[in-house]
């Protein structure tokens, strides 16, 4: 048994010097990555992948096109009196795709932080279905994914009730 405890105590070892070099290069070469990490699920992989993935911010003119370009809008089949929603179209990138499904998975989870993409998440869960939580899990990622563009487009600070707050100001 001792083998195997110092074969796991290396590769952690290993996986501590690859995290310290992933938060090397969040904060020399890509600071705008940080910044995105401070929305609660989304740590530096995920952040730094989006960053990489999206290269440029300004070639999307709305934050909503992100959704679609990663993959995560339902494809659509309309004929005549038909509109049927089918499953997501995964274009894009996959490994970032999956990143974002991984953090919505910890936003809608046990342990996620009280915001409003947890709120609209749950809310679609509840409304059912046999897939209402993966439905719920694709449309949490698709917003977190506008909502990172959106904070490295202007560079404001992350404000979880953000919705909340403007519907109380606009009253």
């Amino acid at each position: 048994m001792q083998p195997v405890l110092e074969a796991i105590e290396a590769i952690s070892e290993q996986i501590r010097a690859f995290d310290k070099e992933i938060a090397t290069t969040l904060q020399q070469r890509h600071p705008e990555a940080k910044r995105l990490s401070q929305v609660p699920g989304v740590g530096p992989v995920t952040s730094l992948g989006f960053v990489l993935s999206l290269e440029d911010p300004t070639r999307f003119k709305k934050s909503r096109s992100v959704g679609p370009y990663l993959g995560l809008a339902a494809k659509r089949d309309q004929s005549g009196q038909t509109d049927k929603q089918l499953r997501i179209t995964k274009a894009g990138d996959e490994y970032v795709r999956r990143l974002l499904v991984g953090c919505s998975h910890y936003i809608l989870g046990a342990f996620g932080p009280d915001c409003e993409l947890r709120r609209v998440g749950l809310k679609l869960a509840a409304r059912g279905g046999k897939n209402g939580k993966r439905r719920a899990v694709v449309a949490v990622a698709r917003k977190l994914g506008v909502l990172l563009h959106r904070l490295w487009v202007t560079g404001e600070p992350y404000d979880p009730e953000y919705r909340t707050h403007k519907t109380t100001q606009a009253a």
